[in-house]
């Protein structure tokens, strides 16, 4: 209950923000919105959703025969509502993760899988901002953007260098990971537990990285298509309202705008995005239009991604869950009530113990997927 308060309060900051800086004339403009143009609008975010499906679909390989394109397609909204309900998008990759494996499909492959495709994002944003470079030499820029774009810049390059050394390394970090918990007293097995896990992890990735180049180049085409499809949505918005702005800054803004969402407490960056996006737009087109545009914005691409995302995670996650639940609390009276009386405690005889094997642990020896 308390996380839906949660993203009720975030709802609410989303929509006051705009609401206060456009003041009377943000309704007035979102009534002349032309209607066409923002079904438009929705549509383009449902053709991403089947791009991103084909995409994960392609990254899976050759366990992508295990889901069905209507089921892959649930995955990807499943995971997108998930990022959008939840703090800096944390609940994303464990959505993921948890329905491929009830696809036969392991934990460590489903995080390569993650990987690989926010690796594919962030050499496409690395490309987009060599681009709004190129054209800004050609044209005037804001000092406040320039700043903006150089630091971007910087944000990227770091984050794609340190997925390399981390690839080059991984032995090193293991070391120096081991040291650290070492230091904090974490106990051995639980040491050798998450060394474990980054190996697999590292070698489903490997696999991924592995796969035909002509599959590789379609990902990131797929990729590119769908940020392009989705980073248009502003664009359009001002459009709409009149307003006349390249489309290379509109990309920046909401892009500058999303990551300082990540940043923030609130599920889908709600409140610092509206701000950030505020704080730049408003200058250029006006502070109701610059509200406006953010609204619309806003119910394209975050609004939309709750309500039609929901409901196929309630199908898809939640629904299993309860049933399996309902299952054990109705296995496990009986079998407590069929169990022989015998002098051993009640936890005994409803949960017999296994043998013991000296030297051998169960939550340390590998399970088999």
């Amino acid at each position: 209950m308390s996380r839906l308060l949660w993203l009720l309060l975030a709802l609410l900051v989303a929509l006051i923000v705009p609401v206060w800086l456009g003041g009377g004339e943000t309704l007035t403009r979102l009534a002349q919105f032309p209607r066409q143009l923002l079904l438009a609008m929705f549509a383009m975010i449902v053709l991403c959703w089947v791009i991103n499906s084909l995409r994960l679909r392609l990254l899976l390989g050759d366990h992508s025969g295990r889901l069905t394109r209507l089921k892959c397609l649930g995955v990807v909204m499943s995971t997108e509502f998930a990022q959008c309900a939840t703090p800096g998008g944390s609940g994303g990759p464990l959505t993921l993760m948890a329905l491929l494996a009830r696809h036969g499909i392991r934990p460590a492959q489903g995080s390569a899988v993650f990987a690989m495709d926010q690796l594919s994002d962030l050499l496409f944003f690395l490309c987009a901002l060599v681009g709004i470079a190129l054209y800004a030499l050609f044209h005037s820029l804001n000092p406040r953007l320039e700043w903006l774009l150089e630091l971007s810049a910087v944000s990227m390059v770091s984050g794609l260098v340190c997925c390399v050394l981390l690839v080059r390394f991984h032995r090193q970090v293991i070391r120096l990971n081991g040291a650290l918990l070492k230091g904090l007293r974490v106990g051995t097995r639980l040491r050798r537990r998450w060394a474990r896990r980054l190996l697999h992890f590292l070698a489903a990735f490997s696999d991924t990285l592995k796969l035909p180049w002509l599959t590789l180049i379609r990902v990131f085409l797929l990729t590119s298509l769908h940020w392009l499809l989705r980073y248009s949505v502003l664009y359009l918005a001002l459009r709409g309202l009149g307003a006349d702005l390249a489309w290379a800054w509109s990309f920046l803004i909401q892009m500058l705008s999303l990551t300082a969402g990540q940043f923030s407490l609130l599920p889908g960056g709600a409140g610092a995005a509206e701000l950030t996006s505020a704080a730049l737009l408003a200058p250029m087109v006006g502070k109701s239009t610059a509200a406006a545009a953010i609204l619309i914005w806003r119910a394209v691409t975050y609004y939309f991604y709750l309500l039609c995302g929901g409901p196929v995670f309630l199908l898809m996650v939640g629904k299993p869950l309860f049933k399996r639940l309902f299952q054990k609390a109705q296995v496990a009276p009986q079998g407590c009530a069929t169990a022989p009386t015998t002098g051993q405690p009640p936890e005994s005889q409803c949960h017999p113990r296994h043998p013991t094997h000296p030297g051998h642990s169960d939550s340390d020896s590998l399970r088999p997927r």
